[in-house]
């Protein structure tokens, strides 16, 4: 199973674990790691040209202008299918808040051959360590239900940063552009329910409850984006409610 992340970075430079990176390169070499740098201000470019330099499975994009996380992962993941033979593509989180131990969980789901679409999960749960800002879990419930709601499907978690999908569907789900920059997940989702679909949904996504995720400081979100939330999951439900995206 050949793996490629997509990782979108934007004013990364302090974030970036260099070691952790570098030794899941050495370890991992079936895995590609595809940095997208958005328009850093910082010295991230630099750092992912030493990593690019120092490991054969690691190389970066680079958008030149900053254009939001969704144009990030967006591009990256087209790009991505340029890199090599990948099973599988998705993007991860540049400040690994999911580590990369959790890729193990991913591929033993993705060995079955019916999920399309395998979603990171942060679930708390007994047995599980889901280090999440008791705030940032307050809002993110409240989304994720309105999300749920949206989209007419028992999602839990719609939002987290671990996501991968076949790649015979990447086309499909990334060809064009998304109309919110970070809420773009529902949108996907929105883009998959509504493609031409052969399979209930629940037969070809699964969550992943996800056993470690910490939230890392320095995210780029706050608590007002959420207040933009409702409008963008009207502006997303009206665009594609009752039609079939192709």
């Amino acid at each position: 199973m050949n793996l490629c992340l997509v990782i979108p970075c934007y004013n990364e430079e302090s974030r970036l674990n260099i070691s952790e990176i570098s030794k899941h390169a050495v370890s991992n070499s079936d895995q590609h790691l595809l940095f997208v740098n958005d328009g850093s201000r910082d010295a991230t470019l630099e750092v992912l040209k030493l990593l690019a330099s120092s490991h054969e499975n690691i190389s970066y994009f680079d958008l030149g202008l900053n254009s939001g996380k969704a144009e990030a992962v967006r591009q990256g993941m087209i790009f991505a299918k340029s890199l090599g033979e990948f099973s599988h593509i998705g993007y991860w989180d540049a400040d690994l808040a999911t580590p990369f131990s959790e890729l193990e969980n991913f591929k033993r789901v993705m060995k079955d051959e019916k999920f399309e679409i395998v979603m990171g999960s942060r679930i708390l749960r007994l047995g599980g360590h889901v280090d999440r800002k008791w705030y940032r879990h307050l809002l993110g419930r409240v989304f994720a239900t309105a999300a749920s709601m949206c989209l007419s499907l028992p999602v839990y978690d719609t939002q987290c940063g671990a996501k991968f999908f076949k790649t015979s569907i990447v086309s499909e789900l990334f060809s064009k552009k998304f109309i919110s920059y970070w809420i773009f997940d529902v949108e996907l989702l929105f883009r998959y329910i509504t493609g031409k679909r052969t399979k209930s949904i629940n037969e070809t996504v699964y969550e992943l409850p996800l056993e470690r995720w910490e939230d890392v400081a320095g995210s780029k979100l706050s608590p007002f984006d959420f207040l933009k939330a409702p409008l963008e999951l009207y502006k997303i439900r009206k665009k594609y409610q009752g039609k079939k995206w192709t």
